[in-house]
């Protein structure tokens, strides 16, 4: 992980914002590069003036959509028949496509903003959202609405305190998994709800 975070910093150094963008965009795509990395990376330069925030910012948040709407339109443009694409099979197997189909049978777009907070899931939810074809804005709505939730704070929180980068990470790791872990259970109090309300219909 210390050569990945070298090389991602240096990229962002050499590139400016276009490496920003590209290697946000790569990790929204699936390719193992935590998602928060870049995002911090982008906060601490921009703290020492290396970028300027109000662009940054922006930039962050439009690489993370664009992988994102990627997967889906590739899902759903070629639906099964992803599967059978060598790269896919790292972040989708069949097994795992069955069990996404089933969760947003279930639970809908919720799925999409948890995912989105899991790093190793969020490729496989947003590709099987476009096979399982749930409606692009839907899925569009609740994406945005949870990377302009997370994004900004990461990467305001690095930009506040460049200094404790390293701390900063390891906050940004634990309140996800506390954001997860909430969404997780408003999930089971709505199913709960739904439960209680049909059998009091029948």
């Amino acid at each position: 992980m210390p050569q990945r975070c070298d090389l991602v910093v240096s990229v962002i150094e050499q590139l400016g914002y276009v490496g920003l963008f590209l290697i946000l965009f790569l990790a929204g795509l699936g390719v193992p590069i935590p998602e928060e990395l870049p995002i911090i990376t982008g906060g601490v330069l921009s703290n020492q003036l290396v970028l300027r925030w109000w662009i940054a910012l922006p930039v962050c948040i439009a690489g993370v959509l664009l992988g994102d709407v990627v997967l889906y339109w590739a899902g759903h443009h070629w639906g099964e028949r992803v599967l059978s694409w060598r790269p896919v099979r790292w972040v989708l197997s069949p097994a795992r496509e069955e069990q996404l189909k089933a969760a947003y049978r279930s639970h809908g777009v919720k799925i999409v903003f948890t995912a989105r907070h899991v790093m190793g899931l969020r490729a496989a939810a947003f590709l099987t959202a476009g096979i399982a074809r749930v409606p692009f804005w839907k899925f569009f709505a609740v994406d945005a609405a949870a990377a302009i939730v997370s994004v900004p704070f990461g990467f305001f929180l690095a930009f506040l305190f460049a200094d404790q980068v390293e701390q900063v990470f390891k906050d940004v790791h634990r309140i996800e998994r506390w954001i997860v872990l909430v969404a997780l259970v408003a999930v089971a109090i709505w199913v709960t709800i739904a439960v209680r309300r049909r059998g009091q219909r029948s």
